[in-house]
């Protein structure tokens, strides 16, 4: 999915190709040098150091020497890193309620409506809550890929309060045999408190309505603020539990290392990446053929 892109993948593993191919010996001066190009694509210090650390550990005790092979142990190395198992992947039990969480211009609405056609596809009923009821025209937008894509949406006024559209969408999924409720949710309110005390709301409202529901709650993330991104997972965080990352935008326009930082130092899976504007652009996320995609030639 990722080797035809080019932008973070072409510039990346040209800048470590040629690292490798530069230095007459894999030595200290390749390994710093590697360092500063694995920051400089928004991989985190810490990891950075981890993943370099690893790879110099591998070196020497192999004695790697060829090109080819150090980039094959480089991609595996980033692999493992940012790999989460089963947890990479969006849970497959009916009911589920999925929260969708994120700041404005982040792709939130458009990543909710390639869920929902990608469920659909799959053959699950799915239906949307459009509980971001303080953005002028929120609801209007989650309407409009409602449409597109074939399914309901539960939606009140401008100004409602987001848990009623929350309790209404409930009732509504549980009487039509939904599969998936996917609810939008406000990206900015007045201060973190106002927003954590409406996830809450939404949260109590989603256990007492429909406890037997499985849940995910799902930080939608624009690949193309960089390290802005973890100062995003840090904030959500605090308000509520994420179960997974919708990564957007991940195109020539991104550095693309973000997902490595936030996989690696939050312990966070990264369940989805956007990848183009089409409706199908939204892939499961796949750590070895994100790797695989930084080297393809």
């Amino acid at each position: 999915m990722f080797e035809k892109k080019k932008g973070f993948f072409g510039r990346m593993a040209e800048r470590i190709t040629d690292a490798i191919m530069m230095n007459p010996s894999i030595d200290e001066e390749f390994f710093e040098e590697l360092e500063e190009i694995l920051i400089t694509s928004d991989i985190g210090m810490e990891t950075t150091m981890k993943i370099v650390e690893t790879l110099r550990n591998e070196v020497k005790s192999n004695n790697l020497t060829k090109p080819e092979v150090i980039k094959i142990r480089l991609g595996k190395i980033i692999a493992d890193t940012i790999n989460k198992g089963e947890a990479q992947k969006l849970t497959e039990e009916s009911p589920l309620v999925i929260l969708m969480i994120g700041i404005n211009g982040g792709g939130k609405t458009t990543s909710i409506g390639k869920i929902a056609h990608k469920l659909k596809g799959e053959g699950r009923k799915v239906m949307l809550a459009a509980a971001d009821t303080f953005r002028a025209a929120a609801g209007e937008q989650l309407s409009i890929w409602g449409d597109r894509v074939g399914v309901n949406v539960v939606r009140h006024g401008e100004g409602a309060d987001p848990s009623a559209v929350i309790y209404d969408a409930i009732q509504s999924a549980k009487a039509k045999g939904m599969d998936v409720l996917i609810c939008d949710t406000a990206g900015r309110l007045q201060n973190k408190k106002n927003l954590m005390d409406e996830l809450n709301k939404m949260n109590k409202v989603i256990s007492r309505e429909w406890p037997e529901a499985a849940r995910e709650n799902l930080l939608v993330l624009d690949a193309t603020t960089g390290k802005n991104a973890v100062s995003q997972v840090e904030e959500f965080g605090e308000v509520a539990s994420i179960t997974g990352i919708v990564l957007t935008k991940l195109d020539g326009t991104a550095k693309g290392g973000i997902v490595i930082t936030i996989a690696d130092e939050f312990d966070m899976p990264v369940k989805f990446v956007g990848l183009g504007e089409g409706i199908d652009d939204l892939k499961e996320f796949d750590p070895m053929d994100f790797a695989n995609g930084i080297f393809a030639e």
